[in-house]
């Protein structure tokens, strides 16, 4: 005996094809937009954007690491200048301006 299950109607295939036929056009609409220049220009912009920002987020990361770790060594745990600390970089700056200016006038004079 044979399977009836596999006979189909003439209409039943021209509906499957009409069914594949939209598939496959909507299938071919995606590409067109995905390889059109506009989209993969658009594409790179965002990942090169994207790199962008990461790098910025990870650099400003570190530098307020650093600045915490140099503001540590300046200030106590409760906001306090620490003396023993400050002072002798405050006489260094005072020095090197001291000498800068007293290099200046010299080769002016």
């Amino acid at each position: 005996m044979a399977d009836t299950s596999d006979i189909r109607t003439p209409a039943q295939i021209e509906a499957d094809i009409k069914r594949r036929r939209e598939v496959l056009a909507e299938t071919l609409d995606e590409i067109g937009v995905r390889v059109h220049p506009k989209t993969i220009m658009g594409d790179a912009k965002a990942k090169v954007a994207s790199s962008v920002d990461h790098t910025l987020g990870r650099a400003y990361v570190h530098v307020n690491r650093v600045v915490s770790d140099v503001k540590s060594q300046f200030v106590d745990e409760e906001g306090a200048p620490r003396l023993e600390r400050v002072v002798p970089v405050a006489l260094v700056v005072v020095g090197v301006v001291g000498l800068l200016t007293l290099g200046t006038r010299r080769r002016k004079g």
